[in-house]
C-alpha cells in the first residue's frame, strides 16, 4: 500500500519525486523518503509524516536518478530508521518496496548467522541485504537472484553506488509501471505519478526485472532471458488534483457525485429498447443468457456496492447471485459451477485480496467481469472485460463518488440482465428515466448539507452509533457506519434492522445514537417499528426518509428526507446523506479527514 517513484534522466529529479509522490500519497503517509546521488555517491534522505515534512529534508537537493518513496508501514514502526528507502549495511544499496515479504523472517535469521547486522525493523531490509550480498558487479543479476528467493508480494526500485545513471526494478503480485520518455523514463506503483509526463508505459508483468536508464528499458524474466516488451498508451485525461475552494478532497469529491454518475451513464443509454450498451462487456447476449450464476468479490466498500447489486440482480433478472468478501474467498476451496460469471470490484483496481481472488476464480473457469476506475490496473489487465467507472481520480482515502458510481454501473448491469431475461421494455424504459434523475437528485440532496451539518453538531460527541435498515437499506447501513469509522474514527456498526432483536439492542442506550435508514418502500412500516424499539430505550433517532414519507416526524428526533425515487436506487441518494454526516462529524472531531490514521487509499497486500 506504499507509493513509489523513480526517475533516470537529465532533469532533476528530486524536484519530479516529490510531485509524482504527491499524487500518490494517498497509498501510505505514515513516512516518506528518497534516495539520491551526489557528487557520485549514493544518500538516503527520510521523513516521518507527511511529505511536507521530506520536502523540507530535501530542500535544495538535486540529482538525475532518483528512487522516492511514501510508506503505510507493515512491518516496523513508523520511524526514521523504517522508512524507505532502506539500505544494506554497507550503504552500497538503496531499496523501496511496496508489499509484503512473507518469508523475511527466515532470511533475515539466515543472514544474521552470516553476519550481517540489520538496522531496522522491517521486511524490506532483507531485499537490500540479499541484494547486497548477491552482487558481483552486475547489479541486474544481483537483484534476479535476490528476488528468487522471496516469498509473498513486493514491487521494489534499487540504486547501486556503483551505477549511479541505472534503476533496476522487479515486482511479483504487485504493480509496477514504467514510464517510458525521450532521455528520460520513469517507474511508479501509479499511473498518476507520471502521467503528467508521459503517456507511454510499459506494465511490469510478475517475476519480470527490469534495468531502467535515461534512453533504455530492458526486460527480463526469472531465467534471465531478455524479453520483448509491449509499450501502451494511458488513455484516462490529466485530471486537475488540487482541492479547489473545498478545504478537503472528500468534500469535494463529495460534491463531484452529480458528474461523476453522469459519467457513469454517459452513452450506456439504449433508451429505444429499455436496455443499455456496456461497451467493455465483451459478452455476446446468448453468452449472457448462459448465465446461472453470478459471484461477486470485494473489500470495503466495494463489497458494500456489490452486496446491493446482488439485491438489484436477483430483483430484477432473477439470477442468483452471491457476495464473497475477498480475503476470505480463496480460503474457502470455493465452487465454481458451469454458467458462473464472476464480477470483481475494485475502486484501484489494485486491491490485493480481490486479485488474487480473480486468480482463484479464472483457475476454476469463471468468466470475469471487472469493476474498476483506473485503464491500465491489474485488474483491468486480468478481468475477461472490464466496466470503467469513470469517476476520475478520487484522492479522498474514504470511497465516495466511486462508490456512488459503482451503484450506478452495478445497476445498469443488472437492467441489462433483467432485460434479457423477464422485464418488458417499458419497465426498462422506466428504470432508465429513474435512474437518469439520480444526478440531479444527488443535487438536491447536496443542497440538505447546511441541515446535515446541523444535525452532525448535536451528535458529534457520541462515541457509538448504530446504523439500522432492511432490504436495499441493509448494505447501505454497512457503507454509513463505515464512513463514520474511517473518518471519525467513531464506533460505528451496521445492522440488519430485524437483527437488532437478536443481540444489538442491548448496547442501545441514551449513550449511543440510532441512524435509521428508512428509504425503502417494501421495508418501510418494519423499520419504523425498529426505531420506536430504539427509542423506547432512550436512543437517540436520527431518520433518512423519502420526501413525505408519514409518520415519522413523531418518532425521530431528526428527520432528512432525501428526493423520491424507485427503492433499488436509493442507496445512491442515502449514501450521499451518510457521507455528509461522516464528514461533518469529523471535522467537528478534528479528525484527519482525507488520509485518515492506519488507512491507505489502495489495499495492495493482503
Amino acid at each position: 500500500m506504499c507509493g513509489i517513484f523513480g526517475y533516470v534522466g537529465t532533469k532533476n529529479g528530486v524536484t519530479l519525486a516529490l510531485e509524482g509522490l504527491r499524487r500518490i500519497e494517498y497509498r501510505g503517509y505514515d513516512s516518506a523518503g528518497i534516495g539520491v546521488f551526489e557528487k557520485n555517491k549514493l544518500h538516503c534522505y527520510r521523513a516521518v509524516g507527511k511529505l511536507e515534512n521530506l520536502e523540507k529534508v530535501v530542500q535544495g537537493k538535486s540529482s538525475t536518478t532518483v528512487i522516492a518513496h511514501t510508506r503505510w508501514a507493515t512491518h516496523g514502526t513508523v520511524t526514521i530508521e523504517n522508512a524507505h528507502p532502506i539500505m544494506d549495511s554497507s550503504k552500497a544499496v538503496a531499496v523501496i518496496h511496496n508489499g509484503i515479504i512473507e518469508n523475511f523472517q527466515e532470511l533475515r535469521a539466515e543472514l544474521e548467522r552470516e553476519g550481517v547486522v540489520f538496522s531496522t525493523q522491517t521486511d524490506t531490509e532483507v531485499i537490500a541485504q540479499l541484494i547486497a550480498k548477491c552482487y558481483e558487479g552486475d547489479l541486474l543479476k544481483a537483484v534476479q537472484v535476490a528476488v528468487a528467493t522471496l516469498k509473498g508480494a513486493y514491487a521494489i526500485a534499487v540504486l547501486h553506488k556503483d551505477h549511479p545513471d541505472m534503476c533496476v526494478v522487479a515486482c511479483l503480485n504487485t504493480p509496477l509501471v514504467i514510464g517510458v520518455g525521450i532521455g528520460e523514463n520513469f517507474v511508479a506503483s501509479d499511473p498518476n505519478a507520471i502521467i503528467h509526463h508521459t503517456r507511454e508505459v510499459i506494465y511490469v508483468n510478475d517475476g519480470e526485472v527490469a534495468k531502467i536508464t535515461a534512453d533504455k528499458v530492458e526486460l527480463f524474466d526469472s531465467a534471465f532471458v531478455k524479453i520483448p516488451h509491449k509499450i501502451e498508451t494511458l488513455l484516462h485525461n490529466v485530471e486537475d488534483f488540487s482541492k479547489g475552494a473545498y478545504e478537503h478532497y472528500t468534500m469535494k469529491e463529495i460534491h463531484e457525485q452529480v458528474q461523476s454518475t453522469k459519467n457513469a451513464m454517459y452513452a450506456r443509454f439504449f433508451e429505444d429498447y429499455g436496455t443499455v450498451v456496456l461497451e467493455d462487456l465483451h459478452l455476446k447476449p446468448d453468452e449472457l443468457l448462459a448465465v446461472e450464476r453470478i459471484v461477486i468479490v470485494a473489500c470495503g466498500t466495494s463489497l458494500h456496492a456489490g452486496m446491493v447489486a446482488s439485491y438489484l440482480i436477483e430483483e430484477l433478472a432473477g439470477i442468483p447471485t452471491e457476495v464473497e468478501i475477498s480475503s476470505e474467498f480463496r480460503y474457502k476451496n470455493p465452487i465454481v459451477q458451469k454458467g458462473t460469471l464472476a464480477i470483481a470490484i475494485s475502486q484501484s483496481g489494485e486491491t490485493a485480496d480481490t486479485i488474487a481472488a480473480v486468480r482463484e476464480l479464472k483457475a476454476k473457469g469463471a468468466y470475469i467481469v471487472g469493476l474498476c476506475n483506473v485503464v491500465g490496473s491489474t485488474l483491468a489487465r486480468e478481468a475477461s472485460s472490464c466496466l470503467f467507472l469513470r469517476a476520475g481520480p478520487e484522492i479522498g482515502v474514504c470511497s465516495t463518488k466511486a462508490f456512488t458510481s459503482q451503484l450506478v454501473v452495478l445497476s445498469l448491469f443488472a437492467l441489462m440482465m433483467a432485460r434479457l431475461r423477464y422485464m418488458s421494455k417499458v419497465d426498462g424504459q422506466k428504470f432508465l428515466k429513474d435512474i437518469a434523475e439520480i444526478p440531479e437528485k444527488i443535487a438536491l440532496v447536496l443542497e440538505k448539507s447546511h441541515q446535515i451539518e446541523a444535525i452532525a453538531k448535536k451528535y458529534a460527541a457520541y462515541e457509538n452509533f448504530f446504523f439500522i435498515g432492511r432490504r436495499y437499506m441493509y448494505p447501505s447501513s454497512l457503507e454509513a457506519a463505515l464512513k463514520l469509522k474511517e473518518i471519525a474514527y467513531v464506533n460505528a456498526n451496521g445492522y440488519a434492522a430485524g437483527e437488532l432483536k437478536h443481540g444489538p439492542i442491548a448496547l442501545i442506550s441514551e449513550t449511543c445514537p440510532t441512524f435509521a435508514l428508512c428509504a425503502d418502500a417494501l421495508t418501510y412500516d418494519k423499520v419504523l417499528s425498529n426505531v420506536m424499539e430504539a427509542k423506547a430505550r432512550h436512543s437517540k433517532t436520527i431518520a433518512v426518509v423519502y420526501e413525505g414519507t408519514k409518520g415519522i416526524k413523531s418518532i425521530a428526533n431528526e428527520v432528512i428526507e432525501i428526493p423520491n425515487t424507485r427503492d433499488e436506487l436509493a442507496p445512491i441518494l442515502v449514501a450521499v446523506v451518510c457521507q455528509l454526516f461522516a464528514y461533518y462529524v469529523a471535522r467537528l472531531r478534528g479528525a484527519e479527514i482525507d488520509q485518515p490514521k492506519n488507512l491507505a487509499k489502495s489495499v495492495t497486500v493482503e
